[in-house]
C-alpha cells in the first residue's frame, strides 16, 4: 500500500532545502531573542529533536511541556525565532494555537508535534492555521532535521511568509483634536487587552507628542529609514525603537525645525513592514494633509480612525478624509467624535446630521484631566476613568478583545490574526 503520510513524503518539502546542505550552525543576529524554543512533552520526542538540531542549530532551548506551557511562558516572555510545541495531550489543539498566535509576534516560525496521523488534520494546520511544519509521533532525528530544519534556517517560502500585523491609522480631521491622545492610549489598551505585541509609529517626525506623553525620549534613525529606505534592515526596530512595557514599542523622531523631512514612498513601505513582521498591531498616528509619501501608510492600513472635534470644520474635514480612504479602497474608516460636551460645541445629532451618519465613538470633554496626563508624561488611561472606558470600545471595535480584561480574546482565527486580515 503507498505510503500517503504528507510529513514523510519526500514532496513535503523542496527538494533545494534537505538539512545536510546546511554547512554552517544556524545563529541568530539579535540577543534579544531565543533562536529556536521547544516545548515537549516526553522524553522520545526531546531526545530526538535535540539529536536531529544539534549542530545545525545553534541556541535552542528544549523545555518539558505542552502548548499550553509555551501560551503561560510567552505571555510574559520575548517570542523566540522558532517556536516548537507539542499538542498531543491537548483537548483543542486548533483553540491553543489560536490563544498562542494572540501572544506570539507574527514573524515566528511554529512548529508542531502531536499523535494525530490524518492528512485533513496536517492540512488544517499548515494550510488553514498558519502552522509551518506538523510532524506526527513518534518522531526521528532524520525527520526532524529533514522538515524542520529547512523552516528554521528560513529557506522554505510559501503563504506563511507574508504574516504582518493590523495597520491601525489614526488621523486628525484638523490639528489640536486629540489624534496623538487617541493613538497613544489605543495602542496601550491593545497591548494589555490582547496580550499581543504593539508598535506605536508617530509619524509627526518635527513635532510629534506620542512620546512626551508617554514619558521618554525618542532614538534617532527613523527619519533616515524613511528618506534613505536602502539602510533599513532586520535590525532596525532594536535600534530605533522605545520600550514603553513588555508589549509595546514607540517608534518616533524629534528631528530639528531648520530642515524639511522628505519620507519617500519606499521607505514608508519597508518601515511598515519591518513593523508588520515583528508586532500583531501597528497604530499609526499620521499627520493630516496626507503627503503623497504617506498616502502608501494608509493605503497600508486596516483600519482608519478619524478623529474630530465637535465643530463645522471638523465635519467637512473628517468627511473628507473618509472620502479620501474610500477612494484608496483598502480602509475601513471610523469617526471617533472627541471632546462630547464640550461648551460651545455642536451637538452629537447635529454632528450626525452633518456626516450624514453617527460617529461611531464617543469620548466625552476631558480636557482638564487629559491636559493633566499630558503634562505629567503619563498614560490617560491611568489618570481618567471615563476615558479608559470610552478608549476601551475602540480596543475592542479593533480587535475583538474586551479592553477592559487582559485575558486572552477569542473569535478570530489563527491565520486571519497572523496575516492581519
Amino acid at each position: 500500500m503507498p505510503d500517503l503520510n504528507p510529513f514523510n513524503a519526500a514532496t513535503a518539502l523542496p527538494e533545494a532545502a534537505p538539512a545536510a546542505t546546511i554547512r554552517e550552525p544556524i545563529r541568530d543576529s539579535s540577543n534579544a531573542r531565543t533562536p529556536l524554543l521547544a516545548f515537549v512533552g516526553d522524553d522520545e520526542t526531546e531526545d530526538a529533536l535535540h539529536g536531529g538540531l544539534v549542530n545545525i542549530v545553534e541556541g535552542i532551548d528544549i523545555r518539558r511541556g505542552t502548548i499550553l506551557h509555551a501560551i503561560k511562558y510567552l505571555a510574559k516572555e520575548p517570542t523566540p525565532r522558532t517556536l516548537v510545541v507539542d499538542i498531543s495531550q491537548v483537548a483543542n489543539p486548533a483553540d491553543e494555537l489560536e490563544n498562542l498566535a494572540r501572544i506570539c509576534t507574527p514573524d515566528v516560525r511554529v512548529l508542531v508535534i502531536g499523535k494525530e496521523t490524518s492528512i485533513g488534520f496536517y492540512r488544517e494546520l499548515v494550510h488553514n492555521l498558519g502552522v509551518a511544519e506538523y510532524v506526527y509521533k513518534p518522531v526521528t532525528r532524520e525527520g526532524i532535521a529533514r522538515l524542520f530544519v529547512p523552516h528554521i534556517a528560513g529557506v522554505t517560502t510559501g503563504p506563511n511568509a507574508l504574516r504582518g500585523a493590523s495597520v491601525i491609522a489614526v488621523c486628525g480631521a484638523r490639528g489640536g483634536v486629540g489624534t496623538t491622545t487617541v493613538a497613544v492610549n489605543l495602542a496601550l489598551l491593545l497591548s494589555m487587552a490582547t496580550r499581543g505585541h504593539v508598535a506605536l509609529l508617530d509619524l509627526h517626525l518635527q513635532q510629534g507628542t506620542a512620546a512626551l506623553m508617554l514619558g521618554v525620549k525618542p532614538i534617532g534613525g527613523l527619519r533616515i529609514a524613511l528618506e534613505q529606505p536602502e539602510r533599513a534592515d532586520a535590525l532596525f526596530l532594536d535600534r530605533v525603537s522605545v520600550e514603553i512595557n513588555e508589549r509595546l514599542r514607540l517608534i518616533a523622531a524629534e528631528e530639528s525645525l531648520d530642515g524639511t523631512p522628505t519620507p519617500t514612498p519606499d521607505g514608508i513601505r519597508i518601515v511598515l513592514d519591518l513593523l508588520r513582521r515583528r508586532f500583531n498591531y501597528v497604530v499609526m498616528d499620521l499627520p493630516i494633509p496626507v503627503t503623497g509619501a504617506e498616502l502608501g501608510a494608509l493605503r497600508a492600513a486596516r483600519h482608519l480612525l478619524v478623529v474630530m472635534a465637535p465643530d463645522l470644520a471638523g465635519i467637512r474635514d473628517a468627511d473628507r478624509l473618509c472620502q479620501l480612504a474610500a477612494g484608496l479602497g483598502t480602509v475601513h474608516a471610523s469617526i471617533v467624535l472627541n471632546r462630547v460636551g464640550m461648551p460651545g460645541g455642536l451637538t452629537t445629532a447635529m454632528i450626525g446630521q452633518g456626516l450624514g451618519a453617527k460617529p461611531t465613538f464617543l469620548i466625552p470633554d476631558l480636557a482638564r484631566q487629559l491636559g493633566r496626563a499630558a503634562n505629567l508624561g503619563k498614560p490617560a488611561l491611568a489618570e481618567c476613568t471615563a476615558f479608559r472606558k470610552a478608549m476601551a470600545l475602540v480596543a475592542q471595535e479593533i480587535s475583538g478583545a474586551s479592553a477592559g480584561k487582559t485575558r486572552h480574546p477569542r473569535g478570530q482565527s489563527l491565520l486571519s490574526r497572523m496575516l492581519g486580515r
